[in-house]
């Protein structure tokens, strides 16, 4: 029997139950048939002697674990501590599961006469006329409140935004009148995720209507489980209306309004009837125009929105004015940041004359199969070399990071991207030969203007050395 039960582990391969259930029922039909008479009741004690039990699925292997998770967490938990210490807003925000309106099943018990359940359909196919219900929710972290914004058309960055408004006007702006910032945790993914271009461009809008500086915390990828918000606000909402057909947009408002815990938790709910269209685009000059300010540590989860825009000038410009060899040797001072390459510039410098001999020859082999035959003047008298050997193991290193495209490269190294492309093909070898592998990084900077202002950013603090958890 036993066979049948883990055929992978005790038995054949291609036992017959393989994939099939393996009930008591089946499995006792099984021996019977291979001439072992058994009933269903015999087979399940025998089972429990062994040691099996009926077991559910475990919801315990996650996604991939990313590097900085440990970190994030981290950082993020100083920013909170920071804005709660001056007074100012801290939320946690995410839209819950969509709910069928109507007469559907709903999961969960509640207390009802013995014999007679609420009676709902047998599908749980959308009724197009009355839709979804889409509530986006807003944890007041310090305050222990809710505010749930119940929409009824998509889940947009729009939408988040305007969710995000609404709290702000009719409760954020009484309890924190003083406030200068306020801080959102947010999810890595959907309408408030970290690569949603138009939650960026709302915010922005936000912004620049209140006054306040809006900075954006979002959880490392695969970690939304630990958002406050979903065990301090959307389960006591489940459980508030678990085994209850939410028939209409106005129950599900009543039913989140009603929900409290033994914490004290309050909530506040409205219904949003306002229309979010899906499908809007917004371009890399929308996304370069914003006042934003990306954090130095893994600005692409962590970045302020300001309430007007702070244009810091260029570094470069700031010291070599019409200078072209000498704007050159800044804009290699500047990307040449541990912040960007993602090591010191010590160990840049080492890299680089560690790879100088390889590019060297690697240089004149190339050169000699484009001659066809060996040199005949010496070395130097020909053109110039378009990006010196240092650039291109720094140009690779940025590429390989992926923080930028070879187009943003090329304008910064002031050369086309045909010298970038070969130099990144070239380099990209040589640095494997040695058993260097670059780190891709999360930030990304769709312009040259975005690099330069991430770097220029004299405000932000250096990155905190974070220790990891042991």
């Amino acid at each position: 029997m036993l066979s049948l039960v883990q055929p992978d582990e005790r038995g054949d391969p291609t036992s017959p139950l393989r994939w099939t259930t393996k009930s008591t029922r089946k499995l006792a039909e099984e021996l019977t048939r291979q001439g072992w008479p058994i009933s269903a009741d015999t087979v399940a004690d025998v089972l429990r002697g062994e040691g099996f039990s009926l077991q559910a699925n475990a919801k315990t292997i996650e996604g991939r674990r990313h590097p900085d998770r440990d970190a994030q967490f981290r950082y993020l938990n100083e920013q909170v501590k920071d804005h709660q210490a001056t007074g100012d807003p801290v939320v946690s925000v995410d839209t819950k599961k969509k709910e069928l309106v109507g007469l559907y099943k709903n999961g969960g018990r509640e207390w009802q006469p013995a014999g007679e359940p609420v009676q709902v359909k047998t599908h749980d196919f959308v009724d197009r006329e009355v839709g979804k219900a889409i509530p986006y929710g807003i944890y007041d972290v310090t305050a222990d409140t809710g505010w749930v914004n119940v929409g009824c058309d998509h889940d947009t960055a729009a939408f988040a935004v305007a969710s995000i408004r609404r709290w702000w006007s009719s409760r954020g702006a009484g309890d924190y009148p003083h406030a200068r910032r306020l801080l959102i945790t947010a999810d890595a993914g959907g309408s408030n995720g970290y690569r949603t271009r138009a939650w960026k461009t709302e915010l922005a809008a936000l912004a620049a209507e209140t006054g306040l500086e809006i900075t954006v915390c979002h959880l490392p990828p695969g970690t939304s489980k630990w958002n406050k918000i979903e065990h301090r606000l959307f389960s006591h909402i489940t459980m508030n209306w678990r085994g209850r057909p939410l028939t209409s947009h106005d129950i599900i408002v009543q039913s989140i309004a009603a929900t409290t815990s033994r914490g004290g938790l309050s909530v506040h709910a409205e219904l949003d009837t306002g229309t979010y269209p899906t499908g809007i685009q917004i371009s890399d000059a929308q996304i370069t125009a914003l006042p934003m300010r990306r954090h130095r540590f893994h600005g692409d989860w962590n970045y302020t929105l300001h309430s007007r825009h702070e244009q810091p000038s260029p570094p470069h410009a700031r010291h070599s004015e019409g200078h072209p060899s000498r704007e050159h040797a800044q804009d290699r001072a500047l990307l040449s940041h541990p912040a960007l390459t993602g090591m010191p510039r010590h160990h840049l410098d080492k890299l680089a004359a560690e790879l100088a001999e390889s590019q060297a020859r690697q240089r004149e082999q190339d050169r000699r199969e484009r001659r066809g035959a060996e040199r005949r003047r010496a070395a130097g008298a020909g053109p110039p070399i378009k990006l010196a050997d240092a650039n291109r193991v720094l140009a690779t290193v940025l590429y390989l990071r992926k923080l930028c495209t070879q187009a943003v490269l090329a304008d910064l190294f002031n050369v086309d991207r045909k010298t970038i492309t070969i130099a990144v093909a070239q380099t990209r070898p040589l640095l494997e030969q040695h058993g260097h592998a670059i780190t891709p990084s999360t930030a990304r900077f769709p312009t040259r203007a975005d690099l330069i202002a991430f770097l220029a950013d004299e405000d932000s603090p250096p990155p905190q050395e974070i220790k990891s958890a042991s």
